[in-house]
């Protein structure tokens, strides 16, 4: 096992090699052509380099996080290089054939990516940090006490730490609050893996104005756990008022009965049925789960609301493309037998602060209650309830 971990490690850094190098050659290319000045072949490699693998150097015990910032960028810069260039080259490659200056096309053709790569970044950040609402309206077909309705506004994968920083974090809570939500539920990935970032910044100090008649809670998303430091930010949630569920159901206001999952990251979190077992199913049952993957059992077990992020709507396209494959919904709302299914694109990113395909997205969600339930059958018993 640990020999073939190592062997798909050779390999990948092989491969990931061989894209810099193609992307490293392309730049010098066009330096060359472009008649600028040009660094010793090692320096400019060192460079070349240090971009690459500087995700890793920020990540490293001695924490850098400037590293980090660059490695975020580089990987946006990676995914639209490695569909921009080897186009640019094929392009340029007919046109040097066809008896054009290869000077010349090498510089503009360069120039067209550089622009492209310009309105790439532009647009993608505007997206990224300019959130808007989306608005959903459903109803559970059973009675919630008193309550005839009920507003949530949802917001996950903010990835709050280094690039979705406090100015990104204001504008949540100033947002938020504009939509006077009886309950804000935060899906998942609250916080980008490490919580030190976080706590540094006071962040929770400004996070902890988040406010809504019945509270505010969470679960939590792969990426705490690869934090790490799960009892760290759990301690800093609850500092600031935020609930996080990890494998608890609630009852809230004699109402309804709101679920959190632990990750399925967390391969020891419990099973759904487990989960609801105290649950009244008269009663309607909301479930945060930051993945998607269980919806089919969200349904079988009398889940009404299920609502998950982690996804991102794949956050730069055609990333999309894939995520749609993964899973029986990726973003927006789904119905599948008496369960409403809402996933976010999410509130923040995950490396560059970049979203193309994708917003930086609030969900606001209008529920309506039944006047009087509906009979409810339960087919494991063969009865009306």
């Amino acid at each position: 096992m640990k020999s073939r971990m190592i062997s798909g490690f050779i390999i990948f850094f092989i491969v990931y090699s061989v894209f810099v190098y193609y992307i490293g050659w392309n730049g010098w290319i066009w330096l060359e052509s472009a008649g600028l000045p040009l660094p010793p072949v090692l320096i400019y490699s060192l460079i070349v380099f240090m971009l690459a693998f500087s995700y890793l150097l920020g990540r490293t015990k001695f924490r850098m996080p400037v590293f980090t910032i660059i490695g975020s960028y580089w990987f946006g810069f990676l995914q639209y290089a490695l569909l921009l260039l080897p186009l640019a080259d094929l392009g340029g490659f007919i046109l040097i054939e066809s008896g054009t200056d290869p000077d010349k096309v090498i510089f503009w053709t360069g120039l067209l990516v550089i622009l492209a790569f310009t309105a790439i970044f532009a647009y993608g950040t505007f997206n990224a940090y300019s959130p808007v609402v989306r608005h959903y309206s459903i109803t559970i077909p059973k009675q919630a006490g008193s309550r005839k309705s009920l507003k949530i506004a949802m917001a996950s994968d903010m990835h709050f730490g280094h690039l979705s920083g406090l100015a990104h974090l204001r504008r949540l809570v100033q947002k938020t609050n504009e939509l006077q939500p009886d309950i804000i539920l935060l899906p998942g990935d609250i916080i980008e893996d490490d919580p030190e970032p976080f706590i540094r910044k006071k962040m929770g100090d400004v996070m902890k104005g988040l406010s809504a008649p019945f509270g505010v809670y969470g679960v939590l998303g792969n990426h705490e756990y690869y934090g790490g430091a799960i009892p760290e930010f759990v301690r800093e949630m609850n500092r600031i008022g935020i609930d996080i569920l990890q494998d608890e159901v609630v009852e809230i206001d004699d109402s309804f009965f709101l679920a959190g999952r632990k990750d399925r990251t967390d391969k020891l979190r419990e099973r759904m049925n487990d989960l609801l077992a105290f649950a009244d199913p008269s009663m309607p049952i909301i479930m945060m789960d930051h993945q998607p993957a269980e919806v089919t059992a969200a349904a079988q077990h009398g889940v009404d609301l299920l609502l998950s992020g982690h996804t991102h709507r794949g956050q730069m396209a055609p990333n999309h493309l894939i995520t749609r494959k993964l899973f029986e919904i990726d973003w927006g709302y789904l119905q599948e037998e008496a369960t409403h299914v809402i996933v976010s694109s999410g509130y923040g990113f995950w490396g560059p602060p970049l979203r193309l395909g994708s917003r930086s997205e609030i969900v606001e969600i209008d529920v309506t209650f039944a006047d009087v339930a509906e009979p409810h059958y339960n087919q494991n018993e063969g009865a009306i309830l």
